[in-house]
């Protein structure tokens, strides 16, 4: 498979073990040795996404671990301008770095309307002690020459599942990378997180002054009262 490239330093398992680096994180192949005599028979790779956690462990053949590699690091793309997953069988990816965010045309090129996407169980792990974290997301947004596809967003929302980021890192980042890739004329992110050590954290990022009569209706989530 194609790899970004391939690091030769031992890995914590086994000395004659190598690190190989793909677009979608780093593997720890580790070879498996039926007998003193044979050939490595298998190899064992560690899916180290995200360097505090383990998320994939696997013992293929050398061959299919090949094909089982290719077709994780290949990302789907639209045909003729039709969405990539849409009515696909498609599974979560495992890091943001690996998702993939489709854009499709702009049905109403010509007018200035607004976008909403409420993810009210958006779920990250915290980089210090690993534990989840909660938050309502509202993304605003008035799009330009293109739209972000709905599925592909809610793919990409739940690969943070398992990445550990700050709530401001993991706001802002949502905010900036949906604007840098489907330029539209403006968008804005409100990120209302659930408290940890009793502190709710709200962080909020907007790429500008939005467009003259746009209609912006306020994102409808109140300060976090906890119960009464």
């Amino acid at each position: 498979f194609e790899a970004s490239r391939t690091r030769t330093s031992s890995c914590p398992r086994r000395s004659e073990s190598h690190w190989v680096e793909t677009k979608l994180g780093a593997f720890c192949v580790i070879p498996q040795r039926r007998s003193s005599c044979t050939g490595p028979s298998q190899v064992r790779v560690l899916c180290h996404l995200n360097p505090t956690r383990v998320h994939a462990t696997s013992h293929l053949a050398p061959t299919r671990l090949s094909r089982q590699l290719r077709r994780m690091d290949t990302k789907p793309e639209a045909t003729q301008g039709q969405p990539a997953f849409l009515g696909k069988d498609t599974p979560l990816p495992t890091s943001p770095e690996g998702a993939v965010l489709d854009y499709v045309p702009n049905p109403r090129p010509g007018a200035l309307f607004l976008v909403r996407f409420a993810a009210p169980e958006f779920t990250s792990l915290c980089p210090v002690t690993n534990q989840p974290d909660f938050a309502h997301l509202v993304i605003d947004y008035a799009p330009g020459e293109t739209i972000v596809e709905s599925k592909s967003l809610k793919l990409f929302l739940g690969s943070f599942r398992n990445h550990n980021g700050f709530h401001e890192d993991v706001t802002v980042g949502i905010g900036q990378r949906l604007f840098d890739e489907m330029k539209p004329k403006w968008l804005r992110i409100g990120g209302y997180w659930y408290p940890r050590g009793g502190i709710p954290i709200d962080v909020f990022w907007q790429s500008g002054a939005p467009p003259e009569g746009l209609w912006l209706p306020d994102q409808g989530v109140q300060p976090y009262r906890g119960r009464g």
